[in-house]
This record gives C-alpha cells, sequence and structure tokens, in this order.
C-alpha cells in the first residue's frame, strides 16, 4: 500500500513528440541555424584518425564565401574548365527536372521527383569520384547520371516507361539504372542502398579492386534498420565506402527531428560507430567536391569509410504526389540561408572572371533547347498515356527476366494476354 501511495505522488510520465519550429501561415525562420564563415573549419590529413575528424560533425565544411570567393584549406582549388561543366551539369539538372515536372503535369508520366536545390549534391559527387566507382543512389542523385553523361533520351524514356525503357516499365519514374555508368538500380524500399554499398565495397575490398563505393540516403531513412547495420559493418570491415546522408530537413512531411535531428547532427553518428565523419554545405558546390575527394582518397588507402551529411533544404515538394503547403511554410526554401547551388557556383566563376551573366544566360538557352530536342526524340516511342491503347511496352516482357527458362504455363498466359490486347486494338 505505500508503495501505491509513493508511486501515485510521482509525477507523471510523458513523451516528448518533436515538433517543426514554423508551420503553415508562419514566416520561415532558419535563425535557429549555426553557420560558421566559410574556411573557418581545417582540413585533417586524409590519412588522419577517425577521432580526429569528429570535431567537424558538430559543424559545417564551407569554402564559398557570400561574395563567391573560395577560401580555406577545403578548397579544392579546381581549373576554370572543370568549374563551368559543374555548373553546366547542374543547370542542365534543373532544366530536365523542370521539363519531367512538366510532362508529369501534363500526364504523361505517373510520378516526378525534382532535386531543386540539391544539384550540387550528386554533381559535385559525381566530379570528384572516379568515373568506374559504383554509386548506390536514393530519389534526387540524377545529378549522378547527367553528370557521367548519360543520354536524356534514354532517362526520359523509363519516366515514360516506353518502348526505350531499358528496364521495361518495372520501375517506377525517376528510378533510373545504369550499371555501365556506376548507377545502382533506385529502390523504392528507404535504406536498402546503404547495406548495398558496403557489400559492393567489401566485395571489391575482397577482389583486390581498387574501385570504391559511394551511397546517398535521406535523413528520415537514417532511422531503418538498414542504416544502422551497413555502418556497423563499413566500420568493422574498414569497407573502401562514402556513406552520405541528404538531410534537406524534410523526410515526405515528416520534419528531420523524428529522425533525431533535434537531439545532434546526422554526421555525429559516425562518432558512435568510430569511423570518420564530416558535416558540409550541401549547397557549396566546391565544398562537396572536396569532402567527396577526401573521403574517396582515404577509402582507396584502405583507411575505412566516410559518413558525411550534407546539409541542404527540399525546396520542392517530396514529389509530385506532395503539397508542402500543407505543413510548412510557403516560400521556405527561397529563405534557406545557404542560398542556391547554381547561383553560388555562377557567383564564383564570375568572381573569378571567367563566366558572366550573358554566357549563363546563353547556356541556359542552349540546355533548354536540348533538353526539348530530347523529349520529343523520348516521346515518338511512346508516353504513360498512351500504354492502355499503343501499349508501348511490349507487354510481353511482363514475364521475362524471371526464369532462365520460362515454364510453359507462363509461355501461355504470355500468348493470351498478347492476343487479347491485339483484339482490342482492332
Amino acid at each position: 500500500m505505500t508503495d501505491q501511495i509513493e508511486r501515485r505522488n510521482r509525477p507523471a510520465l510523458a513523451l516528448h513528440v518533436p515538433e517543426p519550429d514554423t508551420r503553415p501561415g508562419d514566416e520561415p525562420d532558419f535563425s535557429h541555424i549555426d553557420i560558421p564563415a566559410a574556411g573557418s573549419l581545417r582540413r585533417p590529413d586524409v590519412a588522419a584518425s577517425p577521432r580526429e575528424t569528429h570535431e567537424l560533425v558538430y559543424s559545417l565544411v564551407r569554402v564559398l564565401d557570400d561574395e563567391g570567393a573560395a577560401v580555406g584549406p577545403w578548397d579544392p582549388r579546381l581549373d576554370p574548365d572543370k568549374l563551368r561543366r559543374m555548373l553546366r551539369d547542374m543547370m542542365m539538372v534543373r532544366v530536365y527536372d523542370d521539363r519531367m515536372y512538366r510532362a508529369q503535369r501534363q500526364g504523361k508520366t505517373s510520378f516526378y521527383m525534382k532535386s531543386t536545390g540539391e544539384e550540387a549534391i550528386a554533381v559535385a559527387a559525381a566530379h570528384a569520384l572516379d568515373g568506374e566507382d559504383m554509386c548506390f543512389p536514393t530519389y534526387r542523385q540524377q545529378g549522378l547520371l547527367i553528370a557521367r553523361d548519360y543520354p536524356l533520351v534514354e532517362m526520359m524514356c523509363q519516366v515514360y516507361s516506353n518502348r526505350g525503357d531499358k528496364l521495361k516499365g518495372r520501375q517506377l519514374p525517376i528510378m533510373y539504372s545504369d550499371k555501365g555508368k556506376g548507377f545502382f538500380s533506385i529502390s523504392g524500399n528507404l535504406g536498402t542502398q546503404y547495406p548495398q554499398a558496403v557489400g559492393w565495397a567489401m566485395g571489391s575490398a575482397i577482389r583486390g579492386d581498387s574501385r570504391i563505393a559511394a551511397a546517398w540516403i535521406g535523413d528520415g531513412s537514417t532511422a531503418e534498420g538498414d542504416f544502422h547495420a551497413a555502418v556497423t559493418f563499413a566500420g568493422v570491415y574498414r569497407a573502401p565506402v562514402i556513406l552520405n546522408i541528404v538531410n534537406n530537413q524534410w523526410a515526405i512531411s515528416t520534419f528531420s527531428g523524428i529522425a533525431g535531428a533535434e537531439l545532434t547532427t546526422f554526421a555525429a553518428r559516425a562518432v558512435g560507430y568510430g569511423i570518420a565523419g564530416l558535416r558540409v554545405d550541401g549547397n557549396d558546390a566546391l565544398a562537396v567536391y572536396a569532402a567527396t575527394r577526401w573521403a574517396a582518397d582515404r577509402a582507396r588507402q584502405n583507411l575505412g569509410p566516410t559518413l558525411i551529411e550534407m546539409f541542404t533544404y527540399r525546396v520542392e515538394g517530396h514529389s509530385t504526389s506532395d503539397d508542402p503547403t500543407a505543413y510548412r511554410p510557403q516560400g521556405a526554401g527561397a529563405k534557406w540561408p545557404l542560398g542556391d547551388p547554381i547561383e553560388r557556383l555562377k557567383r564564383h566563376l564570375i568572381a573569378l572572371g571567367e563566366w558572366s551573366e550573358e554566357q549563363h544566360q546563353e547556356l541556359l538557352d542552349t540546355l533548354g533547347t536540348d533538353v526539348r530536342a530530347a523529349q520529343k526524340e523520348a516521346e515518338k516511342q511512346g508516353v504513360l498515356v498512351a500504354s492502355s491503347i499503343d501499349f508501348p511496352q511490349d507487354v510481353r516482357t511482363m514475364f521475362e527476366d524471371v526464369f532462365e527458362e520460362m515454364p510453359w504455363h507462363l509461355k501461355e498466359q504470355q500468348a493470351q494476354m498478347v492476343a487479347e490486347l491485339e483484339a482490342k486494338r482492332k
């Protein structure tokens, strides 16, 4: 009885449910974000122990300052041609995204996801990696393919699931795959690419190969068990892999605090696993390049994995199925304090005397023409809305690539389906 009385006198237990700082109708407020001066963080030697990197997981590696100058020890000192190519690739990603978004709104495809504001994360990483390194992307890394000169027509055919789709209509739009370009198949199951990347990297090391792996995951997906299993294996076996966390503040309509952002940085998870960690300004193409190259050099020297948090903001909705104004202030992306990655790199090139506003507009016009021409070519092979009538994708492929030799009953079903479709067309 005494114990019961004592328990009744104790304060009631309660849980903390994280809530974003602002909601629809509020003014966007990013004043709580601590942004260090560009160039203020030290750059550890590539051969440094993981422990020597751990203070960096609580700050932000930055290279480009507010005037567009590259400053500090992380400056990769890229030549103007490389900078112009990176700018071109980021611009191409944005033009391509806008065109495919419009195609979805026109009913030509079912689904699309833009990477507006996050272009530097994929493009700069692609330029820092070797072309033969294997990438295990999540949804917004189409820049990897564009930076590796993947044909736009083939990307669009996959979005349309038409006759030109090498994936035969088996993937959702934007879930590209191409082994030759080192782009592992995107999965709709969140987090799976992390253990896949670590396993691939371990296999590369076992074979005595020189290629490394890189993976990207969203902030929300770090709460998946796959994340923890992958980082454990990567650390224990010193797998030659770069593990990127794209912290764009939102996992669909759930803000990053639900995945632990209120507790500490996502990069700080490297501390618990005893691996190298960095937290990087994801809107700074030079910082992304420098951090990726640093991590790649460590991996190639058998010094183990690096966990990198790319700190950025998802400017657009999660996908074409999402309305971000339902859960966050309208126009928040435009007020993100780290700015626009394309504008920042453009400003840097102009400050160097290697670019101009006129050249920028001319390139933008050229890219627009190229993307429209690619779209026209891709649509010659069909779009999604025509599939029920013209079935631009060969429906017989539904039964293929499962068995080495197709069983008799599937052959019968295949023949029956084709006959019925042909009858409907008549």
